[in-house]
């Protein structure tokens, strides 16, 4: 059903929001106002589902990043008292805008890392788009607690790191109310960006977890906005994911996107898998990029590591003070080796596992103690709890206890550095140390193996030794971001202590040569694929994911966060009674092809019977002498005989085809002899095996065919085994006269020359041989096996042979991508229009006993 624009998206919400004030509306529209596309059939131009055009021509394109936070830095005047801001040169979002022109414009959406009174918002709205370019969303301090630090922090990012809170101490439950707050938030910037976008030309690229209900909010404002997604932190999988009560909301709101973007396959493949299992949405690779057909839409995944902006890296390595701190490292820790660790305090980055493997690092190999530091850099904490407090507490107890074990007056084997550590010192160590070891359990990215490398690089400033080769070695966990990218690291699992100290071992008494080949081979992956070649790939992308976004004609349909956009051919239309009957009553001679479940009977109906209400409709089109109507199913001769029994009229094609009766005092015909079922023999042996191995599959036995069911089976199980049941059936069957197909959740093997179209065909080509060829063919189904009678209809219609050309109306049930060019919504659609017809032919004809229709042929 097609949901119809309203003042507010949410207002269509099984839930109310919480009572936040919504966004100020001080800024001002920098873009013209739209004209309009309309979409729909008939509504009027000022809908809200009409696409947009800009009426100012020519302007050039932009580039909208939205995300939590703007890339400013701020603080207020201690003498004026006004606001004062800057640009944050360490924003991902300020660093992406290397990888394009400088003429290209960018624009920014989020929030401000500071309370703004609302009598000072308008104010700062004028000073943040005049002077950066920017756009504030402005959220109270409630809305602000409740959505980051409550529905972020608290549920959504333990989550994703695979954390559930099994118990009340242990992480925080699902809280509705921070949804809600999650989800207001989401419509607060999804106003911010339509204050200001010209949604023919601007790209919208949204960052990471905090606005995963957005791309809804502007799919449902502007069907054809051109729209990206990259999430920064590791994508769960089903089984975690699952547990979210709000899961199929967010999956569509991120579907609503052209593009979205993962660090790494795996996280794509959580992804995926989860759109699988609680959407049933199968995805497949198209000329190397992974696709996902949704409603006629299909969102493309992006699989590619951020980078590091290397000219930041390299301009504070050329500063003298960093220089000078890397010859104080070097001097403090002469003739030993330095390993760093620089981590959040952060339950999830493992720094008390990295303390416990260096303890057995020095446990097992004794000859490393009082020669080995491990100086361990801790950033503050991004959130709080419990839970830091403990990792905290933890961290300060090991340490203590292995310095206390292993250390000397002169020698700490384990170094905190537990403050604001400036940039500059930072770099330092990085290029001062001999190896470094990220120990995180879970981590979306994590760069500092990246910025370690180049660090290790130096620049011509002599940070180091000019004279020497560049070298530098890795203990990386397998658990994070950015261990796919570097193959010449140590990789490691974090809860393996020993082998954490054996990793460590390894990489310090590895040779100078090895040492080298391994820098070299990661500083030339990290320098060709930093921030901007990350930024521009993934624009690239986007504008392919684009560009038939005018190409086709949109619909939104859906209330609420499942609001979803159905983009489908600009011929295909809607079957309208009032449009078939003037030319249904004026066709001597009419060919109507029904499928029957989901065409006549709902697909979900426990019932599998006709109701009286769909006999009685059949009934009266077949006692029309004009007509020829044939049911053209799936199922099986004996079911629809007895089920359709009341039309003595009607005539039946079972099992796609295989048998054929025109009428019920006809006998039941098939061109297929018993003799030619022997790879029945052959195919039943290798069917069962496959269901034996596979829980929740079935054989259903036909008698023309056999088919392999697997819709009750695990979704990525199934599917693996029913390519691999299709390929051995093919190889088994390759000499015999079947065919080997894979539909919807099925393996089906049928003699060759067995279809819905065929059936239909060979009913059309009788009609023509016997002088009287259709005027009119209508042909109406539901699923793939229809899409086969609707391409040989158009085909036979077209054949030459046929002086009058009949007009044609395939018609599919459901709106969704269709051989067909038109559509009805569902059975009760079909009912209504096939009662139209039967109500036709009725007032046409006289009362009397009629002919079966095909004796009226012949």
């Amino acid at each position: 059903m097609v949901s119809r624009s309203c003042a507010n998206f949410l207002d269509l919400s099984s839930w109310d929001l919480l009572d936040f004030p919504q966004t100020p509306r001080a800024l001002p529209r920098v873009m013209t106002v739209p004209g309009i596309i309309s979409d729909l059939d008939g509504d009027k131009a000022g809908d809200e589902y009409s696409e947009v055009t800009s009426s100012s021509g020519g302007s050039r394109e932009r580039k909208i990043i939205v995300a939590n936070m703007l890339p400013l830095q701020s603080k207020r005047d201690a003498e004026t008292g006004k606001w004062c801001f800057n640009w944050d040169e360490d924003s991902l979002q300020l660093q992406l805008r290397d990888g394009f022109s400088s003429e290209t414009e960018f624009l920014y959406v989020g929030s401000l890392n500071v309370d703004i009174k609302s009598s000072e918002q308008e104010e700062v709205s004028q000073k943040l788009l005049e002077e950066f370019n920017c756009v504030a969303t402005f959220l109270s301090k409630e809305l602000q607690e409740m959505f980051y630090l409550g529905f972020c922090k608290h549920q959504l990012w333990p989550l994703f790191h695979y954390m559930l809170p099994m118990f009340p101490d242990h992480g925080d439950r699902f809280d509705r109310r921070l949804w809600q707050a999650y989800v207001s938030a989401n419509k607060i910037f999804s106003d911010r960006v339509m204050e200001v976008i010209n949604p023919e030309d601007d790209y919208v690229w949204i960052q990471d977890y905090h606005l995963m209900v957005l791309p809804t909010f502007l799919r449902k404002r502007f069907n054809r906005i051109k729209l990206g997604f990259f999430l920064h932190s590791p994508f769960p999988s089903s089984e975690i994911y699952r547990t979210l009560p709000v899961r199929d909301d967010i999956l569509r709101g991120l579907l609503n996107c052209d593009l979205i973007g993962f660090h790494t396959f795996d996280y794509a493949r959580h992804f995926l898998s989860c759109c699988s299992r609680m959407l049933g949405l199968d995805y497949e690779s198209k000329r190397g990029h992974i696709g996902l057909d949704y409603f006629g839409r299909t969102v493309y995944i992006k699989i590619l590591p951020v980078g590091v902006h290397m000219g930041r890296l390299e301009s504070v390595l050329n500063l003298d003070s960093t220089a000078a701190k890397t010859k104080e490292i070097q001097e403090q820790y002469k003739g030993k080796k330095l390993v760093l660790g620089i981590d959040d305090m952060d339950i999830f980055k493992g720094i008390s596992l990295k303390l416990i493997a260096m303890e057995h690092l020095f446990e097992t190999y004794w000859h490393l103690r009082g020669k080995v530091v491990l100086v361990q850099i801790v950033n503050p904490a991004r959130s709080s709890g419990k839970d830091v407090e403990e990792a905290k507490r933890e961290t300060y107890e090991t340490a203590k206890r292995i310095n206390e074990r292993y250390g000397t007056p002169d020698y700490k084997p384990i170094v905190l550095i537990d403050r604001l550590v400036p940039r500059s010192e930072k770099t330092a160590y990085y290029a001062a140390a001999d190896c470094c070891l990220v120990n995180a359990v879970r981590d979306g990215m994590n760069l500092v193996p990246y910025k370690y490398i180049v660090c290790r690089q130096g620049t011509r400033n002599k940070v180091l030794d000019d004279s020497s080769p560049r070298t530098s070695t890795l203990v990386v966990s397998e658990f994070i971001g950015c261990s796919p990218s570097l193959s010449g690291a140590i990789r490691v699992n974090p809860w393996d202590v020993d082998a954490v100290a054996e990793a460590v071992n390894s990489a310090l008494k590895m040779s100078e040569n090895e040492k080298q080949l391994r820098h070299e081979k990661h500083y030339h992956y990290i320098s060709t694929h930093d921030v901007g070649y990350w930024a521009k790939s993934f624009m690239q992308d986007l504008e392919r994911a684009c560009r038939d976004h005018y190409s086709k004609r949109c619909w939104g349909i859906g209330f609420g966060l499942g609001f979803r956009v159905l983009s489908l051919s600009p011929s295909f239309r809607k079957l309208s009674v009032e449009h078939i009957v003037p030319i249904y009553r004026n066709k001597e001679r009419r060919a109507i092809f029904l499928d029957y479940d989901g065409t006549l009977v709902p697909e979900s109906s426990i019932a599998q019977d006709p109701s009286a209400e769909v006999v009685s409709v059949l009934k009266a089109l077949c006692e029309d002498p004009k007509n020829t109507v044939f049911i053209v199913s799936g199922r099986g001769k004996e079911s629809l005989s007895n089920w359709l029994s009341p039309c003595d009229n009607l005539g039946i094609a079972a099992e796609h085809g295989y048998f054929i009766r025109w009428n019920s005092k006809d006998e039941w015909e098939t061109c297929y002899s018993s003799t030619e079922t022997e790879w029945r023999s052959m195919v039943e042996p290798v069917m069962r095996s496959y269901m034996e191995a596979t829980d929740g599959t079935s054989i259903e036995f036909k008698e023309s065919a056999l088919v392999w069911h697997h819709q009750d089976a695990d979704p990525d199980f199934g599917s693996c085994q029913a390519k691999e049941l299709l390929d051995h059936l093919e190889s088994v069957l390759a000499n015999e006269p079947v065919v080997v197909k894979r539909g919807q959740h099925i393996v089906e093997v049928k003699p060759q020359g067995v279809s819905k179209g065929l059936a239909a065909e060979k009913v059309i080509r009788e009609m023509v041989e016997s002088g009287n060829p259709p005027g009119l063919v209508m042909c109406i189904g539901d699923d793939r096996s229809d899409e086969d009678m609707f391409e040989s209809i158009l085909s036979t219609v077209t054949n030459p042979e046929l002086l009058t050309q009949p007009e044609v109306y395939a018609c599919t049930v459901g709106r969704k991508p269709s051989k067909a060019k038109y559509f009805l919504d569902d059975e009760a659609d079909v009912l209504k229009l096939l009662r139209g017809l039967g109500d036709s032919s009725s007032s046409l004809k006289p009362t009397c006993h009629t002919q079966v229709a095909f004796e009226s042929i012949v």
